[in-house]
């Protein structure tokens, strides 16, 4: 007998916002502790946490789970309730695959992300980092997105600790602002004014890659401007050899 469907919410996009990534630090000779690999050099923790200002990702996630290099004993780490992370130490950077599972209301597949593991500082001011002995932080903002979740799961997330609470009223198809998004409490992934993933560093970022793009734009045409000159010569040269075979 095939199993029932489970309704949906028609029309609806859910949509919760989640940070992940890895801090890495050298450990200290003078207080290295006594059972790690004697080839190891940093001490670093993976983790999935809930985006500021929301506290909690437990509600809608049932377990996270992170690939280690398998190098490592027991290298699928599993962790079942916050905080979603897992502290190693090592020597080596590499590939992290990470599964984020839901709770079974959502009736949803997993959710697999990558992150590349850091352990050492990169750009212009790496030597004064690696000087200072500073944390290297390696971290990106991501969404998951519910496309017309079922009607358990729609209540989970809009009545929990996660979301506000209210009648079910429907967005338009393909909108990724849940319907409930303009009540006072409703967890969104709506960018705070101020912070680390603020509106301000999206504008920050946003004038960075206009500048960016403007030098390259000058780039380009100094490029093609010598590109002009050369195949200029190129034709002057054929001109006067041209010019030489018939006065021979």
């Amino acid at each position: 007998m095939p199993t029932a469907k489970k309704p949906r919410v028609k029309g609806v996009s859910i949509y919760r916002p989640f940070i992940f990534g890895s801090i890495a630090k050298p450990i200290d000779p003078a207080s290295r502790p006594t059972n790690i690999n004697a080839d190891h050099t940093h001490q670093w923790t993976l983790y999935v946490n809930p985006c500021p200002p929301h506290p909690d990702l437990s509600y809608f996630v049932k377990k996270i789970s992170f690939k280690l290099h398998e190098t490592y004993t027991n290298s699928l780490r599993v962790v079942e309730a916050p905080p979603f992370e897992v502290t190693e130490t090592g020597w080596g950077e590499f590939e992290v695959q990470i599964k984020i599972h839901f709770v079974p209301e959502a009736n949803e597949k997993p959710q697999t992300i990558w992150h590349h593991l850091k352990l050492h500082p990169y750009g212009p001011d790496a030597e004064r980092q690696r000087e200072r002995k500073e944390p290297v932080v390696s971290e990106c903002y991501e969404e998951v997105v519910f496309n017309e979740p079922v009607e358990a799961f729609y209540d989970l997330l809009t009545t929990s600790s996660g979301g506000g609470t209210g009648g079910r009223g429907k967005a338009s198809k393909g909108s990724k602002q849940m319907s409930m998004g303009d009540k006072k409490g409703e967890r969104v992934a709506e960018l705070p004014f101020e912070g680390t993933y603020s509106q301000k560093e999206e504008g920050r970022e946003l004038d960075r890659l206009g500048e960016a793009i403007k030098t390259v734009e000058v780039m380009v045409k100094e490029e093609r401007k010598k590109l002009e000159e050369r195949e200029k010569m190129l034709l002057d040269l054929k001109s006067e050899e041209g010019s030489t075979i018939k006065a021979r």
